[in-house]
C-alpha cells in the first residue's frame, strides 16, 4: 500500500476451521493443507507415563500383581490393566505422541478400548 491508497476500515479474514473434541476439552482443528504445530495431549501423555512407571513397580517386584498395586493407587485394577496396554504401543507412536504428533484421531479413550482378537 502507498499513502494515497486509503487504509480499510473493515477486514475480513477466513480461517476455516472445525471443533473437535480430544481428552474432553473443545478444540479448533485448522484444514489439513494449513501448516500446523499439534498442541501435545497432556492426559494422554499423563496415561503413557503412569503406564510406564506401573510396569517399572510390577518388573522390580515391589508388587507381586496388578490387584496390589491398583490397591495402593486406589484406583480399578480393570482401568490399571487397560492403561498398561499403552505400554505395548510401538516405539514410533509413542515418540509422535510425546512430540504432539499423534493424529487427532488417536485419544486416550480410543487407545483404551479393547483390541479385537482377529
Amino acid at each position: 500500500m502507498t499513502r494515497a491508497t486509503p487504509i480499510p476500515e473493515t477486514v475480513t479474514l477466513h480461517v476455516p476451521f472445525r471443533v473437535v473434541k480430544r481428552g474432553g476439552r473443545k478444540e479448533m482443528q485448522l484444514s489439513e493443507d494449513s501448516p500446523q504445530k499439534r498442541k501435545t495431549d497432556n492426559t494422554l501423555i499423563k496415561a503413557l507415563a503412569r503406564a510406564f512407571r506401573w510396569k517399572r513397580m510390577l518388573e522390580s517386584g515391589e508388587f507381586t500383581n496388578i490387584a496390589e498395586l491398583a490397591e495402593r493407587e486406589g484406583i480399578a485394577s480393570s482401568y490399571m490393566t487397560r492403561v498398561l496396554q499403552l505400554t505395548l504401543l510401538a516405539p514410533d507412536i509413542v515418540e509422535a505422541i510425546l512430540d504432539g504428533r499423534q493424529g487427532p484421531e488417536v485419544t486416550l479413550a480410543r487407545l483404551l478400548e479393547p483390541v479385537p482378537v482377529e
